[in-house]
Order: structure tokens, then sequence, then C-alpha cells
């Protein structure tokens, strides 16, 4: 067991001294160790080694680990700071080592290294760091030259305990210029430590700004903890942009994902344009030919049945000739004769060979140009808008939110005309149904969710009702909320609901069961959008802010909505792919759509001079619809 501690120990130390004391350029133990401005430490040796390497003219070393220069002092090399600590420990560790090298040699039952006779040892001299048998060890303190040594008798050694590194060991330090004076003080203005000798005369004078040690490594930690301090505060700002730019770049990618797919949607476009009027040019080629070959045909056909009657009489004719007497031939010339007139009027028909032609001219339908443009920025563009006030269809008095469906088609909520009204991508009305949806709508999986206040209906993409459920009974008062987003509802099926009176934010099923409340989560009727990172984003219309918590309740950001310097009022919200935000927001008679990343870090404007903008969706090609009160607008990039 003590031979396994023993190699335990020294192992240990082993790796301590690789560790910690080795020289980057020597890989041995640290000899006269010195700190360059860098704090790297290396052996003065291997320093000067590197000097004498270096251009001789530059008055400066550069550290071969970091690349930073360090000025030489006016003394060299030897000048610069001493790494006493380091001193220290590998005094410390060499020290450890021999005494464990002595207790294994004490175990091992050593010989004299005196003499030849493997005799017993019973002494060593801690100068020489030989074992002593006895007779040695007599002649050992006789000769003048070792009579002065330290010599101890071997049972002492095995009974010391090996001594125990102390890394927080402190040391005095020695005057270099006053013998055996202790450095007490440290002098601000030189930078530099002093005995008391060196306050005195050195240091004496009134720009000189010296303190006890004590007190200058007080003052001295407090000044390093603070700017540690700042390190951690700029680990953290490093950690945020980390995730900023882990964002962008995760939002590059879908957006060149998305590009990509517009290419190849775009380009099969084209050959199906291409190909239905390849179909159609195809078409109107073999219907021609056709009718001219008809025509052909007919020709054909009348000067055959022309010249089957002229061979005809013309047969008659020959046999008559042959076989009647002259008698027979007189009394039959006026009908022989009649029938040879057929001959007078025996013409054929002649085709229009140019109507054996047909061809084609095809038109460049691919012009030499490239299929698309690149948009290197996102920029917004009013596309369409449809809509007005009043009561008919397709008008609005209030288009408070908006969702979208997977084919494009649009349902925007009335609240004040108390219907959801269902339009095509361009704005075209398709069907209406009465419903008074105050607190929103929502669409997932082309269901249409509407509530209804105590509940929640589910419409078929025909807008017929498919089921409906109660939500949690509230307390008296409650008004259970779901957003206009179209993200309101995630990619499993929940619903976030908000109960304002009982000023709590809950995820339900879509059946109406409850899952749980969320800490944390907005307690108002405000519009809310849950992103792809499972976190809900809020536009707090009250406090003028937009928020963001996770689904566990943890808040992550709430910055403050404005229009210029003025406060703005933040009134719908949804999330893209990737999880930036777009927020309505109006300030007095103005309305804006503003763009944020997922940190809430404002990007920039979409779009301006909107009248009273609500409700926001993208749809499914990637567009901005938004409800302005008595319109519906929707956005595209250019």
């Amino acid at each position: 067991m003590a031979e396994a501690a023993e190699a335990t120990a020294k192992t240990m130390l082993g790796e301590i001294s690789q560790g910690h004391l080795e020289c980057p350029i020597c890989f041995c133990r640290y000899k006269d160790p010195k700190i360059l401005d860098c704090l790297h430490t290396f052996c003065l040796n291997c320093l000067d080694g590197m000097l004498s390497k270096q251009q001789p003219s530059t008055g400066k070393i550069t550290c071969p680990v970091c690349r930073k220069e360090t000025p030489v002092p006016d003394a060299g090399l030897p000048g610069l700071l001493d790494c006493f600590f380091l001193s220290s420990l590998v005094d410390e560790i060499n020290q450890q080592e021999r005494s464990l090298e002595t207790q294994q040699q004490a175990t091992t039952s050593p010989t004299c290294d005196q003499c030849d006779e493997g005799l017993e040892v019973v002494s060593r001299c801690l100068d020489c760091e030989e074992n002593l048998c006895q007779l040695c060890k007599a002649a050992h303190v006789r000769f003048k030259r070792t009579k002065t040594h330290r010599v101890t008798l071997i049972e002492h050694l095995e009974q010391k305990d090996v001594p125990s590194a102390d890394l927080s060991k402190t040391y005095s330090l020695k005057c270099p210029k006053h013998a055996n004076q202790e450095m007490h003080f440290y002098c601000e203005t030189c930078k530099m430590l002093a005995c008391g000798t060196c306050a005195a005369i050195d240091h004496r004078s009134a720009e000189h700004k010296y303190s006890e040690i004590a007190n200058a490594i007080r003052s001295y930690r407090e000044e390093v903890n603070d700017v540690l301090q700042k390190f951690q505060s700029s680990k953290e700002e490093f950690k945020a942009n980390e995730e900023s730019v882990e964002h962008a770049r995760n939002r590059l990618k879908i957006m060149v994902n998305r590009a990509c797919s517009d290419i190849q949607a775009k380009k099969e476009e084209e050959i199906a344009k291409i190909e239905r009027k390849s179909q159609l040019l195809t078409d109107k080629v073999t219907e021609i030919g056709k009718k001219r070959d008809e025509e052909f045909e007919k020709v054909h056909t009348n000067n055959k049945k022309k010249m089957k009657r002229a061979e005809e009489i013309e047969a008659a004719v020959t046999d008559l000739m042959k076989q009647a007497d002259d008698f027979e031939l007189l009394n039959l010339k006026p009908k022989v004769m009649h029938n040879l007139e057929f001959q007078k009027d025996l013409k054929f028909e002649r085709v229009k060979h140019g109507e054996s032609f047909i061809g084609v001219k095809c038109q460049d339908v691919v012009l030499d140009k490239d299929l698309g443009d690149i948009l290197h920025e996102e920029k917004w563009k009013l596309k369409t808008e449809f809509g007005k006030q009043g009561d008919g269809d397709g008008e609005f008095r209030w288009a408070r939110g908006v969702c979208c469906f997977s084919n494009g088609d649009i349902a925007v909520n009335d609240i004040k005309n108390k219907r959801i009204s269902v339009f095509t991508s361009t704005g075209q009305h398709k069907t209406k149904f009465d419903l008074n949806t105050l607190y929103g709508i929502s669409v997932t999986s082309d269901l249409l969710l509407a509530n209804c206040g105590d509940h929640v209906k589910v419409f078929d993409k025909n807008c017929q009702l498919n089921s409906e459920f109660n939500l949690s009974k509230p307390d008296v008062g409650d008004e259970p909320y779901i957003n206009t987003s179209g993200t309101t509802v995630d990619k499993d099926n929940l619903a976030v609901v908000v109960n304002q009176q009982r000023r709590v934010t809950s995820l339900y099923n879509l059946d109406g069961s409850l899952i749980r409340d969320i800490p944390g989560a907005p307690i108002r009727q405000e519009d809310i959008a849950m992103c792809n990172k499972g976190r809900l984003v809020s536009a707090a219309y009250h406090c003028s802010a937009l928020r963001c918590v996770e689904i566990t309740g943890k808040e992550m950001f709430t910055v403050s909505t404005s229009l210029g310097d003025k406060e703005a009022k933040p009134a719908g919200v949804c999330c893209d792919d990737a999880g930036d935000i777009y927020v309505t927001l109006h300030c007095g008679d103005i309305g804006e759509v503003h763009h944020y990343d997922s940190q809430g870090v404002y990007v920039d404007c979409v779009a301006k001079q909107l009248w009273w903008p609500c409700g926001i969706a993208f749809s499914p090609n990637g567009e901005l619809v938004v409800a302005d009160q008595n319109s519906v607008k929707i956005f595209h990039r250019v």
C-alpha cells in the first residue's frame, strides 16, 4: 500500500510539473522564470536564445505563444520581472520528489554510496545527497571539505512526513539594494516594491505615492476583480452575439433554401407554360394540316370521278365501233357523239400547291437574360389591397385579425360586422359566415380556430364546422383569448389562451384539455405568436413593448416599441420560419410594420403609411398579410 501511495504521489507530481511548471520553449522545468508583458512565462536562458535569433536592434522580444512584443529592459533580459510563484513551486516540487526518492530508497534497504563494501546505510548527507554507512559517516565528518555538511540519521528521514505543496504560500522578498531588508511597500508611481530604506530615500518626494504591500495588494485585487467582472459581461455579450450570429446563419440557410425552391418553382412554371404553348401550337398546326388535307382529298375524289366516267365512255364507244355494223353505227351516231361531248368538258381541278406547305416560326419564350434577379436586401412593397368600409361582401368595419390556409386563402376576422370572411390569395371574396370572434382566429393544419369567448369553434378549409370545445372554466368575468397570428398554434397543435381576468396564460390541446399554465407569459388581451424555438412573442399594446418568453415562462427579452422618437403601440405580431419577428404598430394616425430579429433587435421598417394595422400573418409563399381596419394589404419582397 505504501509503495502504491508513493507511486501515485510521484505520478501526480509529474502531471503537475508537465501541466504547469514546464517552459513552452524547452519543455523542461522552469529555471529563472521571467514574465513577459503578455503574462506568458519562459526560462531566462530560453528567452536569451530567442533574442539572439531576432533582429539585433529591435529592443523588443516577441512572445512565441501569442506574438505580442515586450520591450527589453536597459539591464537586459535579467531585468524582466521574476515569476517568484513558479520558482517557489518548482523548488517545492523538487523537494517533494527528493523526499519521495528518500522514502523509496529507505524501503529498499539502500547501501552506502561512498564505498563499495555494500554496508548498511545509517546516515545521509543532505548537502551531498548521498547515503553513508557507519565508517563513511565517521570519515565524512572528519574531512575538512565535508565536515560542515548536514548529516542526519536515516531513521529521522523515515519518520519525517512528506511535505505537501502549499500553492497559496506567501514569500518574503529581500531588497536587492539593502541586504536582509524585506520589502514592505509598493510605490504606485514607480510600479515597484520597496523596503523601508528605499521608501525613506528613493521614494520620499511628493510625486511618489506608495503604500503598504497589504493595502496595495487589496486595491490591486479590487481593480482586477472589477476588470474581470467586465470580462464576464463581455462573455455574456459575446454569447448573445453568438446567438444572434447563429440565428442569422440559420435564417440565411432558410432564405437560401426558400430562394432555391422559388427558382425551382419558377422553372417548373415556365416549363409548364412552354409545354402548354407547345401543345397549343402543335394542335393548331395539326388542325390546319387536317383541313388542307381534306381539301386535297376532295379534289382528288372529284378528279377521280371524272376520270372514271371518261374511261367508261371510252370503253363503250370503242366496243361499239368494233362490234356494230355501219347501219347500226349511223343510227347510234347522235348518242355516240353526245357521249363523246363529255371529253370537251373533262377538266381536272388543280390543287393549291402552296397550301401543301406549313411550318412554324418559334418565338424566344425564354429570353437571353436571367430567370430572375437576386435580392440582396430585404425590401417590401405593397403587392395588392382589397376591401373597403361597409357591410357588404368583401367589405369591413374593422378587420382586426388575419390568418392563411395552405392554399393561400385568407381568413379575415371583422369584429364589428361580427363575421369571418374568406378570400382568395388575390383578394376575391369566396364566402363568409356570422361569428362573434372578438378575441381572434388562427389556422393550423388547414383548420380554422375561432375564439367565441368561452369556447373555440373549429372549421375545415371549406369553412364547415368541424368541432368545438369549451375552454377550462375561468372565474367570473374571465375572457379567454386566442391571438390572430397564424403561428398561434404550434406544430404540435397546441393553442395558447390568455385569461385576462385570471391573469394567466395557458397552453391547451385542441380538444380543450389544459396542459399547463405558463408563468411569466402575457396576461392581457395581447397578440401572441409562437416562434419555431418554442417561444411566445407578444405585442404588449398597453405598455408599448414587445415581449418574449420561453414556453417554460423564462423571460428572454422586453423591448420598447416606437415610431421615430415617439412611443408606439404594437397591435399584431407574427414570426417567420427562422424566428424573426414582424409587428404592426400605430402612433396616433400613423401605422407601420416593423421587423425585429429573434433577440428583439430592431432590423428595419417593412411598411409605412398604414391606417390602423392590427392582425398580421405570413402567407404560404412568404408574403405578409396585414389587416388594416377597413382593408387587407398584402406585401411581398422586391
